[in-house]
């Protein structure tokens, strides 16, 4: 059963492209079998940011990203890769962590035909809650991830759960999906670079809580935030599961046009006076009425942030771990906000919030790097999970 595999592939040349909501990432590392992917090249297009969204333009924008970043790649030639990956953050794709439960009143053999058949069930449900909105949209749907976070026989996890006799069983599998009309578009763009080769997508959200968790094994309990150009994630683990997930479309776009608005100038300037203001370069007159703004902007982030913590949390108390993915620029912005939450104590948490920002200094020891290859945390975390999991296929 493809859920339970674990034959290991190593010391392969591995192609990953990271696409975001406000940038495409790429690059080429070797699997090793320490598990510290080697990283040869890696680089990041940005998405052309728009004073309105469109979702098809929008798409087409990303697609003409990733388009540059597998040219460029190509252009490199540095040795055809034996696997593609192609890892996707919010709002590219739909998911799930869902609990599955069966039980007999006698003892019976938990063989993977009844595990197929408990799982394929499970995926259909998630299909008919997510149908409608996708038939709207004229596109149908395809799975890209189904994994098997932990499985418990008679109450007790286990690792190895096949061909074991219970009487209960209960399974947590993660599962996501995409409109059929992204991933053709998106494949069919690397596929013009790099001919003949199956893709194999995967979501930011798991990839994140997968090595985040290895990287702190002390902790079983934890917030991973992740702020996009358009779209906040944020994914709660209890006790090493991830549990819940939720995202609301607020990102780093939604600052660049509030400014623009506010300021009335354009998304360009807007950028230009964000980088003025966070480094206190700005005259008096331009910080006061950034200020304003400012302030405003982050209130209607932090209301959409408080939202999103109590749907996840569902009457639990909110971990006071978070780990957080942002741009370099704006990190102390968001970890003042999200300190402001907890001031405020709108959700109910463990304790006073320890937030870690995950950047390229962080992450630096988890991998190694050939020459000057450019650190993007994002690559270096999809890489880690890449030569750890989905080279075990």
């Amino acid at each position: 059963m493809g859920i339970f595999s674990d034959n290991e592939r190593k010391n392969e040349l591995v192609l990953v492209f990271d696409v975001g909501s406000s940038s495409v990432g790429g690059a080429l590392f070797y699997t090793q079998e320490s598990g510290i992917p080697k990283i040869i090249f890696s680089m990041r297009e940005p998405i052309i940011l728009e004073e309105n969204l469109d979702v098809e333009k929008f798409l087409s924008l990303a697609v003409k990203s990733l388009e540059v970043v597998a040219s460029s790649i190509y252009s490199k030639k540095l040795g055809a890769p034996k696997s593609i990956f192609c890892i996707l953050s919010s709002p590219w794709y739909i998911s799930q962590t869902r609990t599955i439960s069966f039980r007999k009143n006698t003892s019976f053999m938990f063989t993977s035909k009844i595990a197929d058949n408990l799982v394929q069930k499970e995926v259909a449900f998630f299909q008919e809650e997510h149908f409608k909105e996708y038939i709207e949209a004229k596109s149908p749907i395809r799975l890209i991830e189904l994994k098997n976070i932990k499985t418990m026989l008679n109450g007790y996890e286990t690792s190895s759960p096949l061909n074991q006799k219970a009487k209960e069983v209960e399974m947590t599998i993660f599962i996501s999906m995409s409109g059929e009309q992204v991933l053709q578009k998106m494949e069919d763009t690397i596929k013009s670079h790099f001919h003949f080769r199956p893709i194999t997508f995967s979501s930011f959200v798991l990839v994140s809580f997968a090595v985040v968790r290895d990287m702190y094994i002390n902790q079983e309990n934890f917030l991973i935030i992740d702020i996009g150009g358009e779209v906040t994630d944020i994914s709660m683990t209890k006790k090493n599961v991830l549990r819940e997930s939720v995202s609301f479309p607020l990102g780093l776009n939604f600052i660049t046009r509030g400014v623009a608005l506010g300021m009335a100038c354009s998304l360009a300037e807007a950028k230009s006076y964000i980088s003025l203001y966070k480094d206190k370069h700005g005259t008096e007159s331009v910080n006061k009425k950034l200020d304003s703004i400012i302030v405003k902007l982050k209130s209607q982030w932090l209301a959409k942030f408080q939202e999103s913590l109590v749907n996840i949390s569902n009457d639990v108390s909110i971990p006071a771990t978070i780990y957080i993915f942002v741009n370099k620029d704006l990190a102390n912005f968001f970890i003042e906000t999200i300190k402001t939450e907890q001031f405020n104590q709108y959700t109910l948490t463990e304790s006073k919030y320890k937030i870690t920002f995950l950047d390229t200094e962080l992450l630096h020891s988890l991998a190694t790097f050939e020459n000057n290859t450019a650190r993007d945390p994002s690559l270096i975390i999809e890489s880690i999970y890449i030569n750890r999991f989905l080279s075990k296929i």
